[in-house]
């Protein structure tokens, strides 16, 4: 097992965002951004220093890095949250909540690679969602484990393999950052 082969965590959520996507910025390294991306990245600009606050009874670990041997994945999650012992995964997210499945994936992988490296269950996580400005609970059920690593698994089977056709998703194809490259009306009409 080489770490440099690991997945990381941010590709994954592209993955189940869309194979295709995935493929593009994971296989062939293409990335263009546009108005999300650098949204995100201007409010992701408060969390992106790795340390440790106290507020209260609460010991935040901001930018923690995690991996799993067992699943080859890795990535930073953008905090963790300790209360009475219990660790609570947090992602911070641009977007509305309960858009796309795509961030509860990412959000499960980094807790089972918690759970990994600490030997700890963890019952949930939260995703902090920019454009509502609340928290959504995620609870790590078995049937979110499991599609989460099924998941991690067609992703890393991905890189060996031919490139995906585009989805069918108007929403989605209309604020992808690669719809340039993509091309996925063009490539629906060639198809045709």
């Amino acid at each position: 097992m080489n770490p440099e082969n690991y997945l990381p965590l941010s590709y994954l959520n592209a993955w189940e965002y869309c194979p295709r996507r995935f493929y593009f910025e994971y296989v062939l390294g293409e990335m263009v951004e546009n108005e999300h991306l650098v949204l995100g990245t201007h409010l992701h600009r408060n969390i992106n220093e790795a340390g440790v606050i106290q507020e209260g009874d609460t010991i935040i670990h901001q930018q923690q890095w995690v991996w799993s041997d067992r699943l080859q994945v890795s990535g930073v999650i953008d905090a963790v949250e300790e209360q009475k012992g219990q660790l609570i995964p947090l992602e911070y997210k641009k977007g509305k909540m309960g858009r796309h499945l795509s961030d509860h994936f990412q959000l499960c992988a980094a807790a089972l690679c918690l759970e990994e490296r600490t030997g700890s269950a963890i019952a949930y996580g939260e995703i902090f969602y920019h454009a509502n400005r609340r928290r959504q609970r995620v609870e790590f059920t078995p049937q979110l484990r499991q599609m989460t690593e099924a998941a991690i698994s067609a992703a890393h089977l991905a890189e060996s393999r031919s490139m995906p056709a585009p989805i069918d998703h108007k929403t989605k194809c209309q604020a992808c950052s690669l719809q340039s490259i993509c091309l996925p009306t063009e490539m629906k009409q060639l198809r045709s």
